[in-house]
């Protein structure tokens, strides 16, 4: 997968791209990382790209014309079409099912947008799939960028090592227990244990040293039902269709 980030700050990308599980992936070939200063396609002598805001207020508010001219020029790099991203605080609420859906793209272009806001003229021209990784408000759109980087990435297919790791996380559909109410629930993870068996009096659970891969799913799963029931019940109360 292909991935296009345009920012007003792409020096604080390379380090998360780099590192971990992004830096793999982008070695193995399953993603590439292209990084583009919006400030390049400003169309004055002082590479400016905001300005006050019509009507007053405090902020400023990035302009069209830069990220516009940045966006086109961008996507004529590859032909491969792309599906354009806006991170703002004003976006979905980015979730799981999000995620699964954008990683079966090819190509995503991703806008950090940044200062009190963008020209809505060309969030009209553009019309991205605005996303937002909170309520809350950060300084711009680089971390949620990285976040959303990220999250796709990791459900890429041969990425990480095992190919069950992402099917098992938190959020991902589960088979229901019985008393969950149904199949197809979105469900926390369960706890997880490792050596040693015992830590200041507190022993793993029996049934997983066990050998009994049956029971130890069963539990698993009664667990990941009790755990989201407790934590966040309003997913159970969401099936998938």
């Amino acid at each position: 997968m292909r991935f296009d980030i345009l920012s007003l700050f792409p020096e604080m990308f390379p380090g998360v791209l780099n590192a971990s599980i992004l830096g793999r992936a982008a070695t193995g070939g399953f993603a590439s990382y292209h990084l583009h200063d919006i400030r390049d396609f400003a169309d004055n002598k002082h590479a400016k790209v905001d300005d006050r805001p019509f009507g007053g207020g405090p902020g400023m508010v990035m302009m069209c014309q830069p990220l516009h001219d940045c966006v086109l020029a961008v996507e004529g790099q590859d032909e491969t079409p792309a599906t354009r991203i806006l991170l703002t605080p004003q976006g979905e609420r980015l979730d799981q099912r999000r995620v699964e859906d954008l990683a079966t793209r090819s190509r995503l272009l991703i806008i950090a947008g940044h200062y009190e806001g963008v020209d809505e003229r060309v969030i009209d021209e553009l019309a991205p799939l605005e996303l937002s990784v909170g309520d809350y408000v950060l300084s711009g759109g680089e971390l949620p960028a990285m976040t959303l980087i990220d999250s796709i990435v990791r459900l890429l297919p041969g990425v990480l090592g095992h190919e069950d790791s992402a099917a098992e996380d938190s959020y991902s559909v589960r088979a229901s227990a019985p008393d969950s109410g149904g199949e197809g629930r979105r469900l926390l993870d369960c706890p997880h244990f490792t050596r040693p068996r015992i830590w200041k009096d507190r022993a793993v659970p029996d049934v997983l040293l066990s050998g009994d891969h049956g029971a130890v799913d069963e539990w698993r799963l009664e667990q990941m039902v009790e755990r989201t029931r407790l934590r966040r019940p309003e997913l159970l109360e969401n099936r998938d269709p």
